[in-house]
């Protein structure tokens, strides 16, 4: 497996995906996951000259010896009640969709819609018109688009969401388009239970990775070995079920600022730090990636 991580990483220290890219490097890793999860609109991505920003962002990647190899579409909940934040949200992964064409991504994540207290049969119907949306742009930029998976904590209790992999191979065979497939998130399904039966259910539509720790309570988003994930379980279901993808982290909040995320509860539980700094993040990020190498070395499975 090529060892990749999320331009998130460093989403509170750099403000333009240029000096993300740049840490990145430094830190070791040479394949790129580029976060679009706040895509605002005055991202230079959201510009009318956003396609002469992309080049940029490609060439200063060749440069560097980096490729793009996945992506994350701007997060939100396609099920909103309220159409000016749907109709912005379908705007901004429909021009997500295109800036991995134009970087030779071939998948992006787009996040499921969640809604109280509907059933399974309903959250199928109202979702897969919003994902038909993006068809076009799929087929055009020739771009794989991938749900993914989630927990209660994340989604509130009286969510009925894609919480197993039986859940997720089910609704990707519902959508039925031959370019739309599933990521799977290990910190979110380490709050749910076991994974080994449900990454093996997603089966060959198992197109890419979210490779993070949490202590099953919490989305915590930080490094392996810091939570309560069960690692040998994951990688023997990732090699059982032939998964080909990126060994691709998502542990972009190891370093939180004080009151973020209040939501989650407790401010005592998960240490924020007032002033964390980008040298602090500098550290974590090699670490991260020499924590990533040790565990696909020791499954023999290591590819620079």
């Amino acid at each position: 497996m090529k060892i990749a991580t999320t331009t998130g990483d460093f989403q509170y220290f750099c403000n333009s995906y240029e000096d993300r890219i740049r840490e990145l490097h430094r830190a070791g890793f040479r394949y790129i996951d580029l976060s679009m999860y706040h895509l605002a609109p005055d991202s230079p991505l959201m510009q009318d000259d956003w396609r002469e920003y992309t080049l940029k962002l490609k060439a200063l990647a060749d440069e560097l010896g980096m490729t793009f190899v996945q992506a994350h579409s701007p997060g939100g909940n396609l099920l909103w009640q309220d159409e000016a934040r749907v109709e912005y949200l379908v705007k901004s992964t429909i021009r997500s969709i295109e800036v991995c064409g134009v970087l030779g991504i071939k998948n992006t994540v787009v996040h499921p819609g969640a809604r109280r207290d509907i059933g399974k049969e309903e959250w199928f119907a109202l979702n897969k018109p919003l994902y038909e949306k993006l068809f076009p742009a799929m087929e055009r930029c020739g771009v794989n688009v991938l749900c993914e998976n989630s927990s209660e904590q994340n989604t509130g209790k009286g969510c009925y969401y894609l919480y197993t992999g039986q859940d997720m191979r089910e609704f990707i065979d519902y959508v039925g388009h031959p370019q739309f497939g599933g990521c799977w998130d290990t910190g979110h399904a380490n709050m749910v239970g076991p994974q080994y039966e449900s990454i093996l259910a997603v089966g060959d539509k198992l197109w890419a990775i979210h490779y993070n720790d949490n202590r099953g309570e919490r989305d915590d988003h930080i490094m392996p070995f810091m939570g309560s994930l069960n690692h040998d379980e994951v990688m023997h279901a990732l090699i059982d079920v032939g998964f080909g993808g990126y060994f691709t982290l998502e542990c972009c909040d190891e370093l939180r600022w004080y009151g973020a995320r209040r939501h989650f509860g407790d401010e005592n539980t998960t240490l924020k730090l007032k002033n964390p700094t980008l040298a602090m993040q500098r550290h974590i990020a090699a670490m991260l990636y020499d924590t990533a190498k040790w565990i696909v070395e020791s499954y023999d499975l290591f590819e620079e």
